[in-house]
């Protein structure tokens, strides 16, 4: 066995991701309506150089050479989000039989190469229409995706084994709603509190329906790292405090133990916002689940400002990655290990890869050694915290091919396979070779 993979378990399991709208494209095809993705990145100045998802990586076209492709890394599963907009046009009414046959396809033919479907609700796609009916701020889009999930169980549910509800509700909430740099692109604080709510309100509702489904393999994904003071100064400790808060517990304490931080609501009342809980959400929000799905890209050391509100990142000196985000995969070992410590939760890493500036194709090969070297050390981080006792059963690579990257359009490239968006060509880099190789490797 590879010295990466060193005391994985047994059934440990290895997989490739993608979402939707960063690589579907076919974005006003067979009755598919608006995301809020499509509004957003027509706002002048919102996606770099103006880019979009209309086009991506073409893959509702391309769908049974990209499985083959898949199929030929040797993966065990394939992650990917169906399209909201796409399966119930507008977030209301009846299924879209185009739509949703597009799903169907896709999850046969990955059956029959020996796939694993891994279908993930929600990744940022909400359909224009419920965002202009009040968007997550709004208790009402909570069920509209509970009768959603239900919609594509209907369909799918049958050969689908794996459901996720949301990825990254921390990016639909605050980056959509507080920060502004993703869609819908408000910037309201207290808005952003909403939606955070309501989203694990949708999570939960979803999980109750799909559970009377009798979906045996339930989860949600979350996107986390780990906050460090950067110093003993009380100041610098409460700025790691409040930043672990907003970023893992808001999340993780409602959903395993049912309630909200004190401390979080303390702190989102000094800022003049609440959480609107009604009575029976914390039981919705907290239905058991099966697998917690762990984002992981970089760890943060945090120091204060003079808005308690606001901490400064401290960079450490680490090498970084074209995002500009330190490369700390001993922060990821320690995450998994509070994870298990704090909540108990079993594990799956539902996202984990890095940007690089790739080079061209050249002689039909792309050397990308920096993203070789990110994969190899994040895995024998994940291995080095089962060790320690964390219960994680498996990981996905992030991405299975370059795609849009939200705010920075086709700038940045987190696939380990290369996508030539002129022709639409697919290139394995150095990365997915290794991948492939280490997966064949981990199995011997």
């Amino acid at each position: 066995m590879s010295d990466v993979t060193a005391g994985l378990p047994a059934d440990f399991f290895w997989g490739v991701a993608t979402s939707a709208y960063q690589i579907e494209g076919a974005c006003a095809e067979d009755g598919r309506t608006l995301s809020i993705w499509d509004t957003f990145s027509r706002r002048p100045g919102a996606v770099l150089n103006g880019e979009n998802g209309d086009v991506a990586c073409d893959h509702y076209h391309r769908m049974p050479s990209d499985v083959a492709m898949i199929a030929r890394l040797g993966v065990d599963k394939y992650r990917f989000s169906v399209s909201w907009p796409r399966i119930q046009p507008g977030g209301r009414g009846p299924v879209n039989a185009k739509g949703i046959d597009f799903y169907s396809r896709l999850v046969d033919e990955l059956l029959g190469k020996g796939v694993d479907p891994w279908l993930t609700l929600y990744h940022w796609d909400l359909p224009q229409e419920l965002e202009d009916a009040g968007g997550w701020p709004h208790r009402d889009t909570a069920y509209r995706f509970a009768e959603f999930a239900g919609l594509v169980h209907d369909a799918l549910g049958d050969r689908v084994p794996t459901w996720t509800t949301l990825n990254e509700p921390w990016c639909s909430a605050m980056l959509g709603y507080d920060v502004g740099r993703h869609a819908p692109g408000r910037t309201n604080f207290a808005e952003a509190m909403r939606a955070t709510h309501h989203l694990l309100l949708a999570h939960g509702l979803a999980a109750q329906e799909l559970r009377t489904r009798g979906v045996a393999s339930l989860g949600i994904t979350l996107n986390m790292g780990t906050h460090t003071a950067a110093s003993d100064d009380p100041v610098d400790v409460d700025a790691a405090r409040r930043a672990d808060g907003l970023g893992t517990r808001i999340y993780l304490d409602p959903l395993v133990y049912g309630r909200y931080p004190e401390d979080v609501l303390v702190d989102i009342a000094a800022r003049g916002a609440g959480i609107p809980v009604r009575p029976g959400d914390m039981e919705i929000i907290s239905t058991p689940l099966d697998v917690f799905g762990v984002n992981y890209y970089t760890s943060h050391v945090h120091k204060a400002t003079d808005d308690p509100a606001v901490s400064e990142v401290v960079p450490q000196g680490r090498p970084v990655t074209a995002m500009d985000w330190e490369i700390v995969p001993e922060g990821f070992t320690a995450l998994l290990v509070r994870l298990h410590q704090d909540y108990g939760v079993p594990m799956v890493i539902t996202e984990n890869g890095a940007a690089f500036d790739d080079l061209d194709v050249e002689d039909g090969y792309v050397a990308d050694t920096g993203r070789v070297e990110y994969l190899r050390s994040h895995i024998a981080a994940v291995a080095e915290a089962v060790r320690a006792g964390a219960d994680v059963r498996g990981y996905f690579a992030w991405s299975l091919m370059d795609n849009f990257e939200w705010g920075y359009g086709y700038a940045k490239r987190f696939g380990i396979v290369r996508v030539d968006y002129e022709t639409q060509a697919r290139t394995l880099k150095q990365s997915a070779q290794w991948f492939r190789d280490l997966i064949t490797r981990s199995r011997a």
